[in-house]
């Protein structure tokens, strides 16, 4: 993509408009900010490479299969050094439940498989649809909803202060 050109300049409107969304995504899917921040860069590379393709299309779609798949390529390479154990992020006192809770989510959300992870956080955090997700993970729809159901049974074990924030069915 040559810079300064028409598409450099939609790519860099679609990439500033949409970094802070990917951002959280990674961040619920990697559970560690500096992981995330480079899940994003790679992603939003990737984007930037096929973005005549992807311009009229679903560059938000696209971004976000990469995020999940990528973050299950480099779980399954680092698996044996990773710890089960979210890094807590920092505490302000003025929200302390808030954080408290979030605390709690990460780590739920850190103890579950990735695929369980990036079904929750794709259906939940980005709100898609199944049809998305299956999309976004290459597996089918069926997978997609099994997958949900088992992620939030094993959240409510995990972490049943969280019980009112959790759906009780997936549809």
């Amino acid at each position: 993509m040559k810079h300064g050109g028409a598409d450099y300049e939609s790519f860099t409107a679609w990439a500033t408009a949409r970094r802070s969304a990917l951002m959280r995504t990674a961040t619920f899917l990697t559970g560690d900010s500096a992981r995330a921040e480079d899940l994003v860069q790679e992603a939003l590379t990737k984007v930037a490479q096929r973005w005549p393709r992807l311009r009229d299309q679903n560059p938000d779609a696209y971004a976000r299969q990469i995020l999940a798949r990528d973050n299950i390529s480099w779980w399954r390479r680092n698996r044996h050094e990773i710890s089960s154990h979210v890094p807590e992020p920092a505490r302000t006192p003025s929200i302390e439940a808030r954080v408290e809770r979030r605390l709690v989510l990460l780590d739920a959300l850190g103890r579950l498989t990735e695929r369980q992870r990036s079904v929750l956080v794709l259906r939940y955090f980005d709100d898609l649809s199944e049809a998305d997700i299956a999309e976004a993970l290459g597996v089918s729809t069926g997978t997609v909803k099994s997958t949900a159901h088992l992620a939030l049974r094993r959240l409510r074990e995990l972490a049943p202060e969280l019980s009112d924030l959790l759906p009780l069915e997936i549809s």
